[in-house]
Formats: C-alpha cells, structure tokens, sequence
C-alpha cells in the first residue's frame, strides 16, 4: 500500500492563488461564479499550471457485484450486473448518454462481478467473482481486497498515461449501497439508521432489511476506522476498493477526479484516509439523495454545486457537472477584465 501512496504530491496553491488573481481580474462580481469558480482555482492547483484545459477527460466505470444482495437488500439480482455491463459496451446506458454530451469517453472495468462477460472491450481482472455475505464475514480477503485497490491505480495511470486531464469514475454493483453505508458508518462514525438510504429503490419492509444487514455486518465483522484496508475487506467491495485505488492512481499522476455520489464519496473518503494529499486533486459533482452523502461531502472538506435529488451512480452525477466545469474554464480563460473593459475593478468590502 506504501508504493500506492508514497509518490503523491501536494497540489501547486501558488496556482490556485494565481487562478483566483485572474478570476478577480475578470470584469464581474469577486467570486461570482461561486463553487465552480472555486472548482476550476482546485483544477489548477491540481494540475500545476494556470493554464488550465480539461479537454482531455475519461469516465471509468467499475463493475463488481456483492453478496449481501443475499438479505434481500435490493429491488435486482446480481445477474443486472452483467447485463448493465453490456449495456455500457453499447454505450447505451444512462451515463453512457450523459458521457457523451459531456465528451468523455467511457472505460467498463470488470473488478469483480459475479457473472464474467467475455468482451475484449471489457477491462481490468477480477479480484473475486462477487464478495461474500458482508452479514456473515467479511467480504473480501485482505489480498482481495489490495488487489482491486490496485486494478483502480492501474485504470488511473492508465488513462493519464494516454493523455486525459481529468477523470471520473463510477461504478456498477448490485447491493453496493448497503456496502456504501456500512463503510460510512465505520469511517464516519455515524450509526446505521444516519447511513442508510433506499439505493435504487426499496420499500419500507426492503429498507429496514437494509438497515438490519448494515448493523449486522458491523457487528460480526467489527471493523476498525483505523485501518482502511481492513475495513473495504470486511464490509466493503471490490467497486469500493478500486475506486479508491483510483483517486490514489489520479493523484499519483497529478490528474485531478471529479467524485459522482455517495458510493464515490465513501471511496474517496478511503482514499484521503490513506493518503491526505489525494483529497486536493478531488472535486465534488452533486449531493446524492442517500442519507450519508452529505456526512462524507462533510469529511472530504468538498462542496458540491449539484443538488438535484440524483441517486443513480455509474458516473453519472459526475457527468452532469462536467459542462458547468466547462463553462467556468471557459470564462477563466476567456472573460473580458476590468482593465480591458475601461472599468474600476471590484474591491472586497469588509
């Protein structure tokens, strides 16, 4: 886990500082462009330039399937899994569309789902086909557990290596909001009923079984906060793991991540547990609707300038704000200053 780590860097703030000078600069009201222009003052910290170009972007997309769908948890079988993993080969799923009006192209990795899909399109190995019962044991191994964290590194490096100035990533996993709430609950400290939420869409029978297997998890396997690794293997998953191998893999490269929702969150809570640095190459997208997205925003130290009740995962909320990015870059780079215009520059009033 140390080599993951030990090459992390800490985002350039003179950037940040000379992005705000020319935000200021710029003919409109100091800090009108609120959250998104904080956003793009990170990007340039993150990317170590004032010159900032997120043209050049990619959407990873992890697929990994989860035992506790046993407890009846979730409205779907394991078995959408797969079949959503095809769907995101045609390009055809929601954050497939979403994608592409935001330009981004889109990377299924296979980490650990339970039913394989034979497709060379498909990347990334496999650390488990489909984690154990979290209410039983633990979900993973240890190793298990290392190794999807490093399949996520290796997707990160990869799409830096290739050029992309900005990444995303999303997951697909049955039952990965229950995994989701019972990491809050360890990392956060929250209690179960504070971390759970009706996922894709449960009944008031389905969401106290949600809340009962989320409690039970927590008792039988008593994960330590402490110990990040320890807890993903014991009541988290494979999806989990590698996107926090992923916000390490992109802060590693000095590539800032866009997070999506709540399941995002808890990863890169993982992530900045493991390596503090990594959370100032991190950018919120959206306030997901399940009950411990705004708890993990809170730990992370992020905002998020999307608050539209989303709870779809797979990237998607990520999507969404990428064009607001681009709007703000766009006014960063281009925008008309107070010099130029002939006009007396805004001051700060106290």
């Amino acid at each position: 886990m140390q080599g993951l780590v030990a090459g992390v860097a800490a985002p350039d703030e003179e950037c940040a500082r000379a992005a705000r000078a020319r935000f200021d600069a710029a003919a409109m009201p100091l800090g009108g462009l609120g959250l998104l222009q904080e956003d793009v003052q990170r990007l340039a910290a993150a990317l170590g330039t004032r010159d900032v170009d997120i043209s050049a972007r990619c959407l990873v997309v992890f697929l990994a399937d989860n035992g506790v769908v046993a407890q009846g948890v979730s409205q779907s079988g394991q078995e959408v899994t797969a079949i959503v993993a095809n769907n995101l080969l045609a390009l055809s799923t929601s954050s497939c569309r979403m994608a592409a009006c935001a330009h981004a192209p889109v990377v299924p990795v296979d980490v650990g789902m339970a039913t394989r899909v034979r497709d060379e399109r498909l990347r990334g190995r496999a650390a488990v086909r489909g984690t154990r019962d979290i209410t039983r044991g633990p979900a993973l191994t240890r190793a298990q557990a290392l190794f999807a964290v490093r399949e996520g590194y290796i997707a990160a490096s990869s799409c830096a290596a290739a050029g992309a100035r900005l990444l995303a990533a999303g997951e697909m996993g049955i039952g990965n909001t229950t995994t989701t709430a019972a990491l809050a609950c360890v990392l956060a400290g929250i209690a179960p009923d504070e971390a759970v939420g009706r996922g894709a869409g449960l009944d008031a029978a389905g969401l106290e079984r949600k809340r009962l297997a989320v409690a039970r998890s927590l008792e039988v396997n008593d994960p330590c906060a402490r110990d990040v690794v320890g807890a993903i293997a014991a009541v988290g998953g494979c999806d989990i793991a590698a996107m926090c191998g992923f916000y390490l893999g992109a802060a590693s490269c000095g590539v800032p991540v866009v997070l999506d929702g709540v399941i995002s969150c808890v990863a890169a809570l993982c992530a900045r547990r493991l390596c503090p640095q990594a959370a100032g190459y991190m950018l919120a997208s959206h306030v997901s609707q399940e009950p411990a997205a705004r708890v993990l925003l809170d730990q992370l130290g992020l905002r998020a300038p999307i608050a539209a009740g989303m709870h779809l995962g797979e990237g998607t909320g990520a999507m969404a704000v990428l064009p607001l990015l681009d709007a703000a870059v766009e006014v960063y780079r281009g925008c008309i200053t107070f010099e130029q215009s002939g006009m007396d520059a805004y001051k700060v009033l106290e």
